[in-house]
């Protein structure tokens, strides 16, 4: 996981009242596919069809401080525009919503066919985010007491609250039926998200991803059995993170399995991550489950995440588009 899901909550909040400075990372999502305007803008609109995407994650539900994040986001093709129009919201709670994170973003991808089989989109994302510190849930060593635990009141001044502001994306992804590939940049003028004085940018965060979807048996009812192989590198700020695997699908039945970490220079392990899926010609919904093998295994909980894909139907019968073949978990 990112890094700020690898620190402790008690630390990370000594972190915000204590320092005019610290450096954290974005939430994210096992199943990015699934999520996939918040992966890459450049997706927006890559279905021909509108579509409603729902996304929830609870992360280490065994901890008392697990991180809890939630997403919606509707997509479609327009025409008159030549690309993907969209809309996102985003929630992200931490701590049993002591530090509180909400954005609401709006996307446009600009479609360009280049050939006969290859096609690019290049995308703009706005977004407006609120982050906001909740200090009444927060407790302090002074309000210990050593045989009651905490009955008494911090001496502590209350500081931080709620910051505010404009942040900019983009993203590019070329596809052709069974290839696809795509790089993206978050933040782009790393706005300044601190909750007390002084400055905290959020760090630019880069991802690149590639992958494909490649029939290999139909059966005797005209059902096509896919293989789906993905690689996924992320970097923001100091912290690096490939997520590598496969889908299986057959049928409206898909599995998945997935390692994520990073095995070069600075080596460690994350999760492993097991995926199940059922995808339908309007319904698409998944769940996986990330089994932590970290060195906070067995503790955690693991992470568990729950998506849904609603394809509407096309409102015109004619599309002037392609359509990108890419796997929904």
């Amino acid at each position: 996981m990112m890094k700020h899901r690898n620190i402790g909550v008690g630390l990370m909040f000594l972190a915000i009242v204590c320092f005019q400075q610290i450096i954290a990372q974005d939430p994210e999502f096992t199943q990015f596919y699934a999520s996939p305007m918040y992966l890459n803008p450049a997706f927006a609109g890559t279905s021909k069809c509108p579509r409603l995407v729902m996304n929830y994650r609870n992360q280490w539900p065994s901890l008392s401080g697990a991180f809890v994040t939630s997403a919606v986001s509707y997509d479609q093709h327009v025409d008159a525009v030549r690309g993907g129009l969209g809309v996102m919201f985003m929630n992200d709670r931490a701590a049993q919503s002591t530090l509180t994170s909400n954005t609401i973003s709006a996307v446009y991808s600009y479609l360009q066919p280049i050939g006969k089989k290859f096609s690019m989109k290049g995308a703009l994302q706005v977004s407006y985010f609120q982050k906001s510190l909740d200090w009444g849930k927060l407790t302090f060593g002074d309000m210990i007491d050593p045989r009651k635990g905490f009955i008494y009141e911090t001496a502590d001044i209350p500081r931080g609250g709620r910051v505010s502001a404009m942040d900019f994306s983009a993203g590019v992804i070329g596809f052709t039926k069974t290839m696809y590939f795509g790089f993206a940049a978050h933040h782009l003028t790393e706005p300044n998200e601190s909750l007390v004085v002084g400055t905290s940018r959020l760090p630019m965060k880069y991802t690149g991803h590639i992958g494909g979807l490649f029939p290999f048996k139909r059966s005797f009812k005209g059902e096509t059995s896919y293989v789906s192989p993905n690689i996924l590198y992320r970097r923001q700020g100091e912290f690096q993170q490939l997520n590598f695997g496969t889908y299986v699908s057959k049928g409206p039945i898909v599995v998945g399995a997935w390692f994520r970490g990073f095995l070069f220079g600075n080596t460690y392990r994350d999760s492993f991550i097991a995926t199940l899926g059922l995808k339908t010609e309007y319904l698409n919904f998944g769940y996986s489950y990330d089994i932590t093998i970290s060195e906070l295994t067995p503790s955690t909980g693991g992470s568990h995440e729950i998506s849904v894909m609603v394809n509407f139907p096309c409102l015109r019968s004619k599309v002037k588009m392609r359509s990108m073949s890419c796997p929904s978990f």
